[in-house]
């Protein structure tokens, strides 16, 4: 294919796009009139734009572009889950998955090619970060599903695509400026609309930026804690190493706008004979006391190389109960997609080259093992 050099108009911000059409000598009503063609309505040919004059159409085709990224493979479940290969400029691709229920649905939208915090649990954890997406390859995701759906122009009401998760691959708070400035283009009202309260964004845990996303995005905030303790979940979750459960707590205690309304979901993968016994459950309980939270309970969804099992029906529910009698929700989530890989934790590049999996050197982490297993992170900041 040409390269097409044209400026993408996806991805831009209000201010950003008013400077661009200023360029050519075009006043800022301009850029509202493109911004709802594009956000509102889902055009991509400047043709089609008919509240601009028929001469401004032609030299905006010739300058700019309204794209989208590729669709490399898509695939759907027995369940009706969706995913896509998205293939980006460069050739660099990343997986965008949909999780829908009756009438609405998730979009789970990733926020980087491959990833740096190499979660033992995580198939994504396995390739290694290539790069961060830029603000239109996140907006791109939303972009290509509503056309996959056909929901343009933007509904007034209840909607099929009615909630975003950054929750694909990558580490949504070590990309924060691009994700942020995509979040805002997805949240603006004469655009794509989507409530910042329809909006969560998962973290493993990178504490000094938690603030940020409550203050400037006002989001609602997923944490991957999976561990009690942090002799577990520094070998689970690297990234504890840096910053360990008491600092993580402290952020989730000062995040903005999180109250009994709005609680924060703590995310917990359920490994057999590894974090799901009684004994967790209880020191999960005491971690928590006083947050306004809730738990997402996550049955371990298998991968190639995966050194872990799923725990047993009975331990999860065990689990569940003591949760819930401690006066926290804590459903166990329903496995979707994993007939196509598209479940929690099963996300990576179907392009990715082989390489000898990090899996292979190790066995499956059992209790005796928790206090004296050392694993070294590989951690970007």
């Amino acid at each position: 294919m040409m390269a097409d050099d044209r400026t993408d108009l996806i991805g831009l911000s209000r201010d950003e796009l008013v400077r661009e059409l200023a360029t050519i000598g075009e006043r800022p009503f301009r850029a509202k009139q493109l911004w709802h063609w594009i956000y509102h309505r889902g055009e991509t040919d400047f043709e089609r734009m008919t509240t601009l004059t028929k001469p401004l159409r032609t030299r905006l085709a010739g300058i700019f572009r309204v794209g989208r990224p590729e669709v490399a493979s898509e695939q759907t479940s027995a369940d009706r889950s969706r995913k896509w290969l998205v293939r980006f400029a460069d050739g660099n691709e990343a997986e965008t998955v949909f999780i829908p229920e009756e009438d609405r649905g998730a979009l789970c939208m990733s926020s980087q090619v491959g990833c740096t915090l190499t979660c033992t649990f995580c198939h994504t954890g396995t390739q290694r970060l290539v790069r961060n997406l830029d603000a239109g390859e996140i907006v791109g995701q939303m972009m290509l599903a509503r056309d996959s759906y056909g929901e343009w122009p933007s509904p007034a009401g209840e909607r099929l695509l009615s909630n975003i998760v950054m929750m694909g691959m990558g580490e949504p708070l070590l990309n924060f400026d691009n994700v942020a400035k995509a979040l805002r283009i997805i949240m603006d009202g004469e655009g794509i609309a989507i409530s910042k309260r329809r909006i969560t964004l998962s973290t493993s845990g990178v504490v000094p930026v938690i603030a940020r996303c409550g203050d400037e995005l006002g989001v609602n905030l997923a944490v991957s804690l999976h561990a009690p303790t942090d002799a577990l979940r520094d070998v689970l979750v690297p990234i504890n190493r840096k910053y360990p459960i008491a600092e993580l707590l402290a952020a989730c205690r000062a995040y903005p706008g999180a109250n009994n309304a709005r609680r924060i979901t703590f995310e917990y993968v359920m490994l057999k004979g590894v974090n799901d016994s009684l004994a967790d459950a209880r020191e999960l309980v005491r971690l928590v006391r006083g947050l306004p939270a809730k738990f997402n309970l996550i049955p371990f969804n298998p991968w190639p190389g995966a050194i872990y099992q799923c725990s047993t029906p009975g331990a999860m529910k065990r689990f569940a109960a003591l949760l819930n009698d401690a006066g926290y929700s804590a459903p166990i989530r329903v496995p979707r997609g994993r007939d196509i890989m598209a479940a929690c934790g099963q996300l990576k590049s179907a392009s990715e080259h082989r390489r000898g999996s990090r899996a292979k050197d190790h066995q499956p982490l059992q209790r005796s093992q928790r206090a004296t297993t050392s694993v070294e992170p590989s951690i970007t900041s």
